[in-house]
């Protein structure tokens, strides 16, 4: 209840709705405007009250003390984004004016002001002389614009009325009590009583009759003392919403002034099969428009789902036509009318009645002065043969005799469906005109002014609702099959949301079995889980993890074997089962993008075709092959190069190959043995550690769990598949393949200097190293490129879904760029980044590592970055444009030698890393980036973040012991360490080293 004690602190806006109105069955409120808003949490149509209120929200109200506001909605209102209006000192009454011409003024109200900004007078439809006693220095005048701001006293003094008689009778309670109800207006009956120039005796004598003027009186009395200022907005705009057709097409195809938050399109929340037929300055707004529409400059279309081919010429609102509508259409030239299909209720029969009418008549004017369907009434009806008393009952006086009142509109017929036809004939010559007139005679028909009180609000918002995800249906595939870079999320919102989630499923299941396509049908499938996400609406646990429920392994299946169609059809059938509650449709969200996942990984194993094996020397039996690699640190582009990110958009990163600590921290060595199985060795961290984890597989069902990265040796043993030493599955046994092929079995020894989760591309650079040195010791020779894609390949089949920037930089030696093309199959392709002479021992003197002592798993992150590029958020769009544009920066900043334009990358580099993958900084990471600040030129956390390695480029050469001084003194940050690096020029070493490996 609002009381006074209410009022003390209260910020409240009231927004009033005003008449009818003749172009918007749900009034001037609920008009549509020609907004996008692709920001937007969810998706809506933008209708004049959305645009009211985030003004007087954002804009308007900002920085006003406690009070009320009081807002209409008849007008389309424009505000900078800064009105700056003063409230220091503020008391009373104040009203918001915009300043506007002295012609526009003669048809609305004007404040007459003093120089303190108090109101003197408001001035309606006043002469020359009145208005020009209103205009400022630069001629403009400050226009009424239906908004006012009451200071919680005023606000608690006119509240108090509301039960003082008359004035009871504004409102329920007094109508329930019996009195006569009356009808007051804000400005003129509230507001004017405060203006300094009114005396008591003209305000209460300028009431209507006897109740107004007591009811003026008590407004008086009770709000006199309170003064009245005006706040003129420069640059506001304000466009009364009127009864005219003319002005109401205008407002909506004309762009509104540059102050807006919202900026007009073309074509607002449609699909469009033809959209060059759309003429510049035409508008389209909640629409399907299928086949050949054509609309000229001047024109607008709301809520309808029209059938080519159509012909729409200048001057036109069409409004509420349904598909049925169009072949009436199709055979009928429109040009400057309005003709609108409405949702009625008469009694409790729905129907549904098309008016139409010229663009230039007036709904009020005496029809012996006015015109209808943009003719004089007495053309028209000569034309068409209708009589005055067809329209208006004989006693009906001339002057009330208008288009308001005319009979013109068929509602029902006693034996036949009526259609557009039955008004679309009132625009035909006269030939056709004398078939329909005997039909439209025996029609009941009603008059504008009797159609407005019958008509359904409910149904008419319902049936936008309904086009407005039709037309967001055909958004959907437009967008999956044109692979467009737009969010679908906010869509998704709005479709659980408001119950049409099942439609959009059925959409996204048609997409993603019918496009012939495994990455649209990825894309397809993220979106479904994303639909699921929204339904269990926060609730249901986490979205990312484990995906291998067996309820889901058949489709699954299907989909491994390459059957798209039958696996989204078999998805489909399950998902139903886990639609009940929201714990179940996160894990059915999982299981869906377990399944894209799947298509991912199909698309990026087309990468092996450009993978090349050779054959060469197979070195001896207990002769081991090693190979050593160095680490990476990735300078700029990181997560571009992830699938499907890396082919949907193409990927660009700068790596180098480093020594940490003067060594190359990563390797692997592999033997023939004469024992057919394959002995799986992880020693520690070096050669020669001793064994950590030690397998033999004898068998091939010992292989079958390659694909799952947390089982024992699974790299190793996915290595074995991947490079075709061992075949699975097989119909021959493992001993058997081993001693044809090689006359034994392999042994396989690898370890890693580098702690898990360094951020140095140590599993990827592993795989490599291990793939360089099998293929050596199984008598094949394979190249660098073809290693990268070898690796590419193997961490698909291995599930773990990585990039290829952690080959790349620890396969290829030095200072380098690699690039994907947004295109598959994919390609990586490596181009060597030359530098200055001298400055790779720059390099090696300005960089360090630091280990930050926080480990980090890429895991979930890796998922929630898929997951935003595949919503397509607009942040993760522009990121990766930003990602590959700082690669190529940072890779022309090396070939200049420019440390201070390196540091720059790298700092931008992890900015764009933590908008990538939000909560990779730890907070103790951030204290140690923030020590070393002033005395680097930038600064990153290798690979993705979230913990292990820091590298750093510092200002002065040979740093080490400043920074670790720096770091001591430093508190929170654990146990980290400094190390040095250095490029290593030489890359990747792959020897046979005999029996003694030592």
């Amino acid at each position: 209840v609002v009381t006074s004690d209410v009022l003390r602190e209260a910020r409240i806006l009231i927004l009033h709705m005003g008449r009818d109105f003749s172009f918007d069955d749900c009034g001037r409120a609920f008009t549509c405007l020609p907004v996008e808003e692709p920001g937007a949490p969810a998706e809506a149509l933008v209708c004049n009250l959305d645009s009211l209120l985030g003004t007087m929200t954002h804009r308007l109200c900002v920085g006003s003390p406690p009070g009320v506001w009081v807002c209409s909605t008849d007008m389309l209102l424009t505000v900078p984004s800064a009105p700056e209006i003063d409230w220091d000192g503020f008391q009373g009454v104040r009203v918001i004016a915009v300043p506007g011409s002295q012609a526009y003024a003669r048809n609305h109200g004007v404040y007459l002001a003093d120089e303190q900004g108090l109101v003197r007078d408001i001035i309606y439809k006043g002469t020359e002389a009145q208005i020009q006693q209103c205009a400022g220095p630069d001629g403009t005048v400050p226009l009424v614009c239906g908004v006012v701001f009451f200071s919680s006293d005023a606000a608690e003094q006119l509240l108090a009325t509301h039960v003082i008689p008359p004035l009871d009778a504004c409102t329920y309670m007094g109508l329930d009590s019996g009195a006569p109800p009356i009808q007051l207006s804000l400005f003129f009956d509230i507001v004017l009583c405060m203006a300094g120039g009114m005396t008591e005796e003209d305000f209460v004598k300028g009431g209507s009759d006897a109740i107004v003027r007591s009811a003026r009186s008590v407004l008086w009395t009770a709000l006199r003392a309170f003064p009245l200022s005006v706040a003129c907005i420069p640059d506001a705009s304000y466009d009364y919403m009127t009864t005219s057709a003319s002005d109401h097409i205008c407002s909506l195809t004309l762009l509104p002034g540059s102050a807006s938050h919202f900026r007009f399109c073309k074509t607002a929340h449609s699909h469009v099969d033809q959209p060059w037929l759309l003429e510049d300055g035409s508008s389209v707004t909640n629409c399907l428009l299928e086949g050949a529409v054509r609309l000229a400059a001047g024109s607008v279309i709301q809520h309808c789902h029209l059938q080519g081919p159509l012909e729409i010429g200048p001057g036109c609102l069409l409004s509420g036509l349904a598909a049925g509508s169009s072949p009436a259409l199709q055979s009928c030239p429109l040009r400057d009318v309005v003709l609108q299909g409405h949702h009625v209720r008469l009694h409790d029969l729905p129907c549904r009645v098309f008016t139409l009418t010229g663009r230039l008549d007036d709904w009020q004017s005496p029809a012996d002065e006015a015109t209808y369907l943009n003719v004089p009434w007495a053309e028209f009806f000569h034309r068409t043969g209708i009589r005055e008393g067809d329209l208006w009952d004989a006693e009906m006086l001339r002057r009330s005799r208008c288009l308001l009142s005319a009979r013109l509109f068929p509602v029902l017929h006693a034996c036949e469906a009526l259609g557009l036809e039955d008004v679309l004939w009132l625009l035909a010559p006269a030939v056709v005109a004398s078939e329909r007139l005997v039909r439209w005679r025996a029609a009941w028909r009603m008059s504008w002014q009797e159609l407005l009180p019958c008509l359904d609000k409910a149904a008419e918002l319902g049936a936008r609702r309904a086009l407005f995800f039709l037309q967001g249906q055909h958004k959907v595939r437009r967008v999956l099959l044109g692979r467009q870079d737009s969010s679908l999320l906010p869509l998704t919102r709005s479709a659980v949301h408001e119950g049409y989630h099942e439609a959009v499923l059925g959409t996204l299941d048609e997409v993603a079995s019918t496009a012939g396509d495994a990455g649209i049908a990825a894309r397809a499938l993220a979106c479904i889980a994303d639909v699921l996400g929204c339904m269990a609406r926060g609730e249901g646990g986490l979205r990312s993890g484990p995906a291998a429920n067996r309820e889901w392994a058949s489709a699954f299946g299907r989909l491994e074997s390459g059957d798209i169609a039958g696996g989204v059809r078999e998805l489909a059938a399950e998902r139903q089962k886990w639609m009940s509650r929201p714990a179940l449709l996160v894990r059915a969200a999982r299981h869906y993008e377990g399944a894209e996942q799947i298509l991912v990984r199909q698309a990026v194993m087309s990468s092996c075709q450009f993978v090349t094996v050779g054959q060469a020397e197979l070195p001896p039996l207990g002769h081991w092959v090693q190979v050593v690699c160095p680490a990476r640190l990735d300078l700029s582009g990181g997560w571009s190069d992830t699938p499907p990110i890396t082919y949907e958009h193409g990927g660009a990163v700068v790596d180098v190959a480093v020594l940490v600590d003067g060594c190359r921290p990563i390797g692997a060595r592999v033997r023939r043995i004469s024992e057919p199985e394959l002995r799986l060795v992880s020693l520690g961290r070096t050669p020669q550690s001793e064994a950590a984890v030690e397998l033999v597989c004898r068998e091939l069902e010992h292989l079958q769990d390659y694909c799952q990265p947390h089982a024992p040796g699974a790299l190793l043993k996915a290595a074995f598949i991947c490079t075709q030493v061992v075949q699975f599955p097989s119909q021959k046994p493992l001993r058997a393949q081993l001693m044809e092929s090689f006359g034994g079995g392999f042994e396989v020894h690898t370890w890693s200097k580098l702690p898990h989760g360094s951020g140095l591309g140590t599993s990827s650079i592993l795989a490599g190293a291990v793939m360089a040195s099998l293929y050596r010791a199984a008598g094949k020779a394979a190249s660098t490129e073809s290693l990268i894609h070898a690796v590419l390949h193997l961490e698909q089949r291995l599930t773990t879904g990585g990039g290829w920037q952690d080959q790349v930089g620890g396969l290829v030696p030095g200072i380098k760029i690699g690039r994907s093309k947004a295109q598959l199959p994919l390609r990586v392709e490596v181009e060597k980044i030359p530098v200055p002479d001298g400055f790779t021992q720059t390099l090696n003197d300005h960089l360090l590592l630091v280990y930050t002592g926080k480990t980090r798993l890429a895991r979930n992150l890796l998922q929630d970055v898929v997951r935003n590029w595949y919503a397509r958020l607009p942040s993760a769009v522009q990121n990766a444009d930003a990602l590959v544009s700082n690669a190529e920066e940072c890779a022309q900043a090396l070939r200049q030698g420019n440390l201070p334009l390196i540091g720059k990358c790298l700092d931008r580099y992890w900015q764009q890393k933590k908008c990538m993958a939000p909560g990779c900084e730890p907070l103790a990471v951030g204290c140690m980036m923030d020590a070393l600040r002033p005395y680097v030129y930038g600064q990153c956390l290798a690979g993705a973040g979230g913990g292990g390695f820091l590298y750093v480029l510092t200002k002065g050469p040979r740093q080490k012991e400043a920074l670790q001084q720096i770091l001591t003194k430093t508190e929170g940050l654990g146990n980290f360490s400094i190390h040095s690096i250095e490029v290593d020029t030489g890359g990747f070493s792959v020897e046979v080293v005999g029996c003694d490996p030592k």
